[in-house]
């Protein structure tokens, strides 16, 4: 039924969105959005080496997605990119295959568990981690584009 994934901690997250906004420096921005149901999340990511350092967002998406970015929000700061895509990944499989939730910091995803049983609903649950592996991409592109500096 439609109701278990609109559980009381999804409309919690939901409502307690942290971080929201836009960055006025980012080193990168991304969007994501969800043909479907019309959800848009905008991300703004800052990155020192392989760690993000300050994040924030706009979010103008249903309760999955407003739930999902919450969570994202909340524990964003201080995970590193390969941390991110494998987070991303997890989520994926967790709705689409069946597979566990994440564990430790990102536990509270499994609250989107029942989200698995309605496909129609998963691009705007994963909207925010699409976002964030994307802004991740490109700082990392621009990093790579960068001459080595030379040391006098």
């Amino acid at each position: 039924m439609l109701n278990d994934i609109y559980n009381k901690r999804i409309i919690e997250l939901a409502g307690n969105i942290p971080r929201l906004g836009r960055l006025s420096d980012p080193d990168a921005s991304a969007t994501a959005h969800s043909k479907l149901c019309g959800s848009t999340v905008k991300i703004d990511l800052k990155m020192e080496g392989d760690t993000v350092t300050d994040f924030a967002h706009d979010v103008k998406a249903c309760a999955l997605g407003q739930a999902s970015s919450s969570i994202m929000a909340s524990h964003v700061v201080g995970a590193t990119a390969s941390e991110l895509r494998e987070l991303r990944e997890t989520v994926r499989k967790m709705l689409k295959e069946n597979g566990a939730p994440p564990e430790g910091k990102w536990e509270e995803i499994k609250f989107l568990e029942p989200v698995r049983d309605y496909k129609a609903r998963h691009a705007s649950t994963l909207l925010t981690f699409d976002a964030v592996v994307d802004a991740i991409g490109q700082i990392e592109a621009k990093a790579a584009k960068q001459p080595a500096t030379v040391q006098g």
